[in-house]
């Protein structure tokens, strides 16, 4: 739960703390998009801009673009190192794909992964929980109390 939203998250795929999950698509082919997490607390994502393309190398919390959304504007970074495969043309034209299918056409970008640090779904919903708190404290504009 997210307050008073349920939030789902596909078991069959990994996750980072960034909260862009990622599908193993071969032995070390991996397609990463935004978590239901990252679009509800964006909302209505309306731009979205990679500075990635296919045969970049990526360095781990490298920053490979920016978002914008009803919300929020933010950097995005690499959850992890690799070379681009892909990058996700449709949505570069027209990002709404993100908000409406989040984990099938809303993906950002393909990477052969030079390491797998990322979380199982599980752990993913620990980090989850204890960012929370944050979060919510940060829409609320209180990050500096308590």
């Amino acid at each position: 739960m997210m307050g008073n939203f349920e939030a789902h998250f596909p078991t069959d795929r990994k996750y980072a703390k960034n909260h862009m999950w990622a599908q193993k698509l071969d032995t070390q082919v991996l397609r990463f998009g935004l978590s239901a997490y990252a679009v509800r607390l964006l909302q209505d994502v309306y731009f979205l801009d990679l500075v990635v393309e296919p045969s970049m190398q990526l360095q781990a919390r490298q920053e490979i673009g920016s978002i914008e959304s009803k919300k929020a504007e933010s950097s995005l970074y690499s959850p992890i190192a690799g070379q681009v495969l892909a990058v996700n043309q449709e949505l570069l034209d027209d990002p709404s794909g993100i908000n409406l299918d989040k984990y099938g056409k809303g993906w950002l970008f393909e990477l052969a992964a030079s390491d797998d640090s990322l979380l199982a779904p599980a752990q993913y919903i620990e980090h989850l929980s204890a960012a929370w708190e944050v979060a919510q404290r940060t829409i609320k504009g209180q990050v500096n109390e308590g």
